[in-house]
């Protein structure tokens, strides 16, 4: 995966669990399972506001570009 999910360690720093999180942002636990665990597709940027808001971040500390380019089975 060409994007890097590090929301668990930044969850982990905060003293946050997961369900916590997911009250405040107003996501379900099985999508906030999909995202951390990198499989996600999508994110809407409005859950991703959220999560930095509540976790007091920046994008970067929960998302991290690997430097490859990730193809769809869609594109090749």
């Amino acid at each position: 995966m060409a994007i890097i999910v590090t929301l668990n360690e930044v969850l982990k720093q905060r003293g946050v669990t997961g369900k916590e999180l997911c009250a405040k942002v107003g996501i379900t636990e099985a999508n906030l399972s999909i995202l951390r665990s990198g499989k996600a597709n999508g994110v809407r940027f409005h859950t991703i506001n959220k999560i930095c808001y509540y976790m007091e971040c920046d994008v970067g500390d929960i998302l991290h570009f690997d430097g490859r380019l990730e193809e769809s089975e869609d594109e090749m």
